[in-house]
């Protein structure tokens, strides 16, 4: 189904935001606080003219203990958008997730027992919102706060924290989703919006207050991708040009760069995504800034299940290398913004460890984590947001050519929609 005719005019620049109220709503204690992300009250510091503003990073996330996979993997597998598995979805989900719990149990146990994602999002998202502070005091003071998908702090839980926070629930005030996969996918980004969208509806929407568009509610704006921007790319090549120089001078110029990114069903692909073409952006202009002096490959890893997925492999990749007698790579996590167990165990444990066989020419750049020109990128993105007006990037109005989910249809329509509370303030 196409979108209709204003989605695609929604996405245009506006001129003002309006400060949230610092009223707390008065039944805010009904409200589970155990799982959300806590940013400050919007009461304890002075706002700038539209002020203040949550900046709200979305992920897929990772269980922080083992006890959380086993629920982890039961939303992951129950997501139709990242994983689609048919009609018998409900059923097929709770399987799969069931049958692999004990095997990821074991590989979390390994890097430490439990994925490290959440304290980065939160450190990434607090440096970030310190220095929109000082660059951007006019949307001041920025509240931190970390939305995931599929782990604590669930997206439910930190809508809830808003409100109690102060915004919405009839005070008003600006939120940004901000993705934090440069590159947008309706599997990724997509899903969490459609999640976004759907506690909105339930917290504040029709579902909560019988209007659809309620006076004083949370007014959206989405940053929903960044595949280019120069701050990610300088990380990236930075981080690169650290681990070619561990090798000597007389090898250094042979490495092979392996940029490797998580993996889609063709399924998906085919129906038309946008991710594949922007993680290839990324690499380009990763392999541009580099002076294009190496050889390079994207390949992708993280499939799961039998029905086809975007290929060549990583590890399949790196094996018929080691084949050939190509023994130098470097391996570039080129869709992450910080370590979980694609990079710890999928990409350390496995593909170089037991694929490459521990072989000293094999290694993988640093993830980007607590990277200062990586956060520094961060503020910059956001920084140029507030400034725009946007609601949300003229792509995202666009849906894939064989998008038939009315889910996405009415999430996209929201929050391109936004633009009009933006305009009237």
């Amino acid at each position: 189904m196409a979108l209709r005719a204003p989605l695609s005019r929604a996405c245009t620049r506006v001129t003002s935001v309006s400060p949230a109220s610092s009223a707390f709503l008065p039944n805010a204690s009904q409200w589970r606080r155990s799982n959300a992300t806590i940013a400050p009250s919007a009461t304890k510091a002075a706002s700038g003219s539209k002020g203040p503003t949550a900046m709200v990073f979305m992920n897929m996330g990772g269980p922080s203990t083992t006890d959380e996979v086993g629920d982890f993997l039961s939303r992951l597998f129950a997501d139709a958008d990242l994983i689609p598995l048919g009609r018998l979805q409900n059923y097929i989900g709770p399987y799969i997730a069931h049958r692999r719990t004990p095997k990821i149990q074991k590989q979390y146990a390994e890097i430490g027992g439990g994925s490290p994602i959440r304290k980065w999002s939160e450190y990434q998202a607090a440096e970030m919102c310190k220095i929109l502070d000082k660059t951007s005091p006019e949307t001041a003071p920025h509240k931190p706060y970390v939305a995931f998908r599929y782990a604590n702090p669930l997206t439910e839980d930190v809508y809830k924290q808003l409100l109690e926070d102060g915004f919405g629930g009839g005070n008003g005030g600006r939120a940004v989703a901000f993705t934090q996969y440069p590159q947008y996918s309706c599997s990724t980004t997509g899903s969490s919006l459609n999640e976004l969208w759907k506690w909105r509806n339930r917290l504040e929407g029709k579902r909560a207050s019988g209007e659809a568009d309620p006076a004083g509610a949370i007014k959206w704006s989405v940053i929903d991708r960044w595949p280019i921007h120069s701050g990610l790319v300088e990380a990236f090549a930075q981080n690169i040009e650290k681990t070619l120089a561990t090798y000597p001078k007389e090898r250094r110029d042979k490495v092979i760069l392996l940029f490797s990114a998580h993996s889609l069903p063709m399924s998906v692909v085919n129906r038309g995504d946008t991710y594949p073409a922007e993680v290839a952006a990324t690499v380009y202009a990763v392999m541009q800034r580099l002076g294009m002096k190496h050889q390079y490959r994207l390949v992708w890893q993280s499939q799961v299940g039998p029905q086809p997925w975007l290929g060549a492999q990583t590890s399949d990749t790196v094996k018929n290398l080691m084949k050939k007698g190509q023994t130098d790579m470097v391996l570039i996590p080129i869709a992450f913004t910080s370590d979980h167990i694609e990079t710890l165990f999928e990409l350390d444990k496995e593909v170089i460890a037991e694929d490459a066989e521990g072989h000293e020419g094999v290694k993988r750049v640093e993830s980007l984590n607590g990277n200062p020109v990586f956060i520094e990128a961060l503020a910059t993105i956001a920084k140029a947001h507030l400034e725009s007006g946007s609601a949300c990037s003229p792509q995202m109005a666009l849906r894939c050519p064989g998008c038939v989910s009315e889910r996405c249809l009415a999430q996209k329509e929201f929050f391109a929609g936004q633009a009009k509370h933006l305009q009237a303030e």
